[in-house]
Order: C-alpha cells, then sequence, then structure tokens
C-alpha cells in the first residue's frame, strides 16, 4: 500500500543527508500516517483512510470528515477521498430534494 495520504496527498520525499564533513547520502522522509475510521452521517456508515496526523487535526478544527472532504482540492486527494467526496455529494443532492434521510 502507498504510504500517501487520502485527504491531502502527502507523501513521502527524499534528499540527502549531509554529514558534518559534507558526505550526502541519499535518504527517505516518510509521512506520519495513521490509519483512522470516520462514521460519515450523510452515508450512515463508517469509512476508512489512511490519514497523516496534520490531516486529522485539520478534520477536527473543521467538524467532521464531510466538511474536510468537501473544502480538499481534488488534485491533491486519493483515489479513496474522491470516491467519498462523489458520494458526499451525492447524498447531499438526494437530502436536499427529499429522496434521502438523515441516518441518525
Amino acid at each position: 500500500m502507498a504510504q500517501i495520504c487520502d485527504l491531502t496527498g502527502i507523501k513521502a520525499f527524499s534528499g540527502n543527508k549531509v554529514s558534518h564533513s559534507n558526505r550526502k547520502t541519499r535518504t527517505k522522509w516518510l509521512p506520519n500516517l495513521k490509519d483512522k475510521r470516520y462514521l460519515v452521517p450523510e452515508l450512515g456508515k463508517t469509512v476508512a483512510l489512511k490519514l497523516s496526523t496534520r490531516a486529522i487535526r485539520t478534520i477536527d478544527k473543521l467538524g467532521g470528515i464531510s466538511a474536510a472532504v468537501m473544502k480538499g482540492k481534488a488534485d491533491k486527494m486519493s483515489d479513496r477521498g474522491l470516491k467519498l467526496k462523489r458520494e458526499i455529494l451525492k447524498a447531499r443532492r438526494e437530502l436536499s430534494a427529499g429522496k434521502r434521510k438523515l441516518a441518525a
């Protein structure tokens, strides 16, 4: 599984570690990713995402996964994040049209 955040698109980056003697060694810095499950009220189900700790803090600040996914940039999201965004949009349209009720 790729080490990429589903919401922000943060992934590993590489560079050189430089010693005191200026010797360069290739290295890779991995993001701080956590597997997290959230309840999406519009869908009435839980979703499992691989998120960076920064993304988890953003979700908490915005008040839930739905708000964070809707605010997130589509070009940086993973396929799983984009699929979730489409499902939420569809559920919101159905809620406003009266075809669906909000799951408790």
